[in-house]
């Protein structure tokens, strides 16, 4: 790690710290993220070994690159490519939302990212503001795969705390161990009306207090996912709430279009066999009744299209 000069903290976590720095001998610019605790700790240690197996096996224009991986004195650290700041920054910098044209190119870029993802079998499971990056010119990159892992077995469960509060599906919130692609889905539905009103979806400060905020939108948990709440003993002698006056999306957010409407319903359907695949949600009339997908995809090079505004690195908030 000698060969690399600090320049600055970029963000830090539960597990470790981003830096950005310059490699000495070239003059490249990189992102190095350290574990804060050495790899005697087993979930860092897992978390660790996790992100580089995956980042490793995935390459793809809309995931973060991997460059090198260092273990000093029992300490891991991966080195990124730099790129400039994330949808958070993103969002505080413009906390009214950000324009449409923008969302919309952030999104499909997204979602290309994620059903990259899951072509290979490989849940991310940590889909969020912070955890999406942004060049300059506008290209996508998701990051932090310490929590991916890739699609449970016939008769295997999941048995790790995954997903930030308020973009976990219902089936993590009731405690489900068989759940699939369809959580990733489920955040992408909470981060499209994040993006164009700058207000989170659902912001829950507590996991029935998010089910509430949840069922309050969209009605009550299937059959399935309430059996599952009530066996839960985290939840053990409390009830789902009991919800008397609905607002639905389209009335909390009566001035987004039909298209943004009906792309956030399909994603946020409750049961989550319901939910589209990527391929399909690429298809959706958000992308496709203007002719945006085709223009993006066959019309633009994504290592020259930009977006509008000067950027700047800021502080990273915890969500």
């Amino acid at each position: 790690m000698e060969k690399y000069e600090i320049l600055g903290l970029v963000g830090e976590g539960s597990y470790g710290m981003v830096m950005k720095c310059r490699n000495k001998e070239n003059g490249r610019v990189v992102a190095i993220k350290k574990f804060l605790e050495s790899e005697d700790d087993k979930m860092v240690k897992k978390i660790a070994l996790r992100e580089i197996k995956f980042l490793k096996q995935l390459r793809h224009e809309n995931l973060v690159n991997l460059l090198e991986v260092c273990k000093k004195k029992k300490r891991w650290y991966l080195v990124f490519e730099f790129v400039d700041h994330t949808i958070l920054d993103d969002l505080e910098m413009l906390p009214n939302g950000l324009d449409y044209n923008r969302v919309r190119k952030y999104l499909f870029q997204i979602i290309k990212g994620v059903g990259f993802c899951h072509s290979h079998n490989i849940i991310h499971r940590d889909i969020k503001p912070e955890n999406i990056l942004v060049s300059c010119s506008g290209i996508i990159k998701l990051c932090d795969f310490g929590f991916a892992r890739t699609l449970a077995a016939p008769g295997e469960v999941y048995t790790d705390y995954v997903a930030t509060r308020w973009y976990r599906a219902p089936e993590l919130l009731v405690g489900d161990i068989k759940y699939g692609k369809a959580v990733d889905v489920w955040a992408i539905g909470c981060l499209v009306t994040e993006m164009l009103t700058g207000e989170p979806l659902f912001p829950g400060d507590s996991d029935i207090d998010q089910l509430f905020h949840i069922m309050k939108s969209l009605g009550n948990l299937i059959p399935k996912h309430q059996e599952l709440f009530y066996k839960n003993p985290l939840f053990a002698g409390v009830r789902l709430p009991e919800i008397k006056d609905l607002e639905p999306l389209e009335k909390r957010y009566s001035k987004l279009s039909i298209a943004v409407i009906e792309f956030a319903k399909q994603c946020l359907q409750t049961n989550p066999e319901k939910r589209p695949s990527c391929n399909e949600l690429l298809q959706c009339n958000l992308f496709s009744k203007d002719g945006f997908a085709e223009s993006f995809t066959c019309c633009v090079n994504p290592t020259t299209w930009a977006v509008e505004g000067d950027w700047r690195l800021a502080g990273k908030a915890k969500r």
